[in-house]
């Protein structure tokens, strides 16, 4: 994990000093309110106006894409170097570019680039080629995926992949990280070729999330055009996700709050850990692990009985089909968190992964620095970047969430009266959210 490397950790723990010193009650006082004030604003704005929020203008025509297979295969070739080097090479992960390619590359900046600027992971994947691996031999899959399988598998592989992160002692050990990246692909392969490339879009847990975060993009490719809409348009375009993708949407959020969550004092103190003496990750594994397991079952129970209640309030039935429906709502809370909780991080771990860059493009080497975290002004600046990602989070979430309620109930009174449970947990979470970003960390 990018934020357990030791310029990350004192990133962390700098930042989170200055933070304490900052009014954060009345930012996010402020936060909260202006969810609230969305919700509001919702409920009385015209209904006209109400079912157009996301339509999507159609700026320019879009040919074929070419070239994918090709960028996916140098993807490919890189990752095998990166892991020939964490196995080889360097143990130190701050120099060893396995980790700060998986960590830093993959999973601050281009996870974070796919919400913003669409599907880039479609290019830079190395899964893609892999799938095209077995075609290329001449190989047929040898089974049939099950339409009642779902997205399940992807769902145990994301779980897979979160517990290296947030469970594991050592997910920067290079030469262990060499390991765990070969098994996940040797896994992926795998799929592959009982299943064919289908196991990409089903059974893959990288590429789904990577999928998923990439249709919050405001520009997207549609129809053989470019069109610009709301951020989330294209997911609001959808028709209402299967029960297991539901879930998987569900657990972005669930997941990447844990993860912040399990750093603070408070979950420490949870625990019966003192933050202050905190003797490595390998004294909390099972805490941990517990955590994990639990954060997801306990969200979807909370959402579900908020969709619940507001189905109470109007007096209608369709639980399944309005949990599916309003699933996608969650993907931006889980967006802006991710951008939020890494952005300290990945202001220290973009320079080294600029300078393992240069070495291989012959650019020029920049000193690493953490001198912005010992400076007030600029903490402010970059906490308050953290809440203001958080909070437009989750006003498009409110947002995304009342357009799917007014398709579901074709009315714009039900729809908000249905929404108001939902609403209520969206603010609430707007706390949490804000509160894990100024909490103290101890981890």
């Amino acid at each position: 994990m990018a934020v357990n490397l030791p310029e990350a950790a004192l990133a962390h723990a700098s930042e989170g000093a200055f933070v304490l010193l900052l009014p954060t009650d009345a930012y996010i006082a402020g936060g909260v309110a202006s969810v609230a004030l969305t919700v509001l604003l919702i409920a009385l704005v015209p209904e006209a106006r109400a079912h157009g929020m996301f339509g999507a203008r159609r700026i320019a025509s879009a040919g074929r894409w070419r070239g994918q297979m090709v960028t996916s295969a140098l993807s490919a070739v890189l990752l095998l170097w990166a892991v020939s080097q964490g196995l080889a090479g360097t143990q130190d992960p701050v120099r060893n570019p396995l980790p700060l390619l998986v960590w830093s590359g993959m999973w601050l900046f281009l996870l974070s680039g796919q919400g913003v600027l669409g599907d880039l992971w479609g290019w830079l994947s190395p899964f893609r080629m892999t799938a095209a691996l077995p075609g290329l031999f001449g190989l047929r899959p040898l089974l049939r995926y099950r339409p009642r399988w779902g997205y399940w598998p992807a769902l145990l592989g994301y779980l897979a992949f979160a517990g290296v992160l947030m469970v594991h002692i050592a997910p920067t050990d290079p030469d262990r990280l060499a390991v765990m990246v070969l098994g996940y692909w040797g896994w992926t392969l795998a799929g592959c070729l009982l299943f064919g490339p289908r196991w990409l879009l089903r059974g893959e847990g990288l590429t789904l999330l990577m999928r998923l975060f990439a249709r919050l993009a405001p520009l997207r490719r549609q129809g053989g055009a470019w069109r610009l809409g709301l951020p989330g348009w294209e997911l609001e375009r959808r028709a209402a996700p299967a029960l297991s993708l539901a879930v998987f949407m569900l657990l972005t959020l669930a997941l990447g709050s844990f993860d912040g969550l399990n750093e603070t004092f408070a979950w420490l103190g949870w625990i019966g850990m003192n933050p202050l003496e905190f003797t490595g990750r390998s004294a909390v594994v099972g805490q941990n692990l517990a955590g994990l397991l639990l954060a997801g079952p306990l969200l979807v129970a909370v959402y579900g009985l908020s969709i619940k209640a507001g189905l109470v309030l109007i007096d209608a039935g369709g639980f399944r089909q309005s949990f599916r429906a309003l699933a996608p709502a969650i993907l931006p809370i889980a967006f802006g968190y991710h951008i939020a909780h890494y952005l300290p991080a990945a202001l220290v771990e973009g320079q080294s992964l600029w300078n393992l860059l240069r070495t291989l493009l012959g650019l020029p080497e920049i000193p690493v620095t953490t001198g912005f975290f010992n400076r007030q002004a600029s903490v402010r600046v970059i906490w308050l970047s953290q809440a203001g990602a958080v909070v437009l989070g989750h006003v498009l979430a409110i947002l995304m969430s009342h357009a799917a309620a007014i398709r579901l109930h074709a009315s714009h009174r039900r729809a908000a009266l249905s929404q108001a449970p939902l609403a209520l947990f969206m603010v609430l979470y707007t706390l949490f959210g804000l509160w894990l970003l100024a909490s103290p960390r101890g981890a």
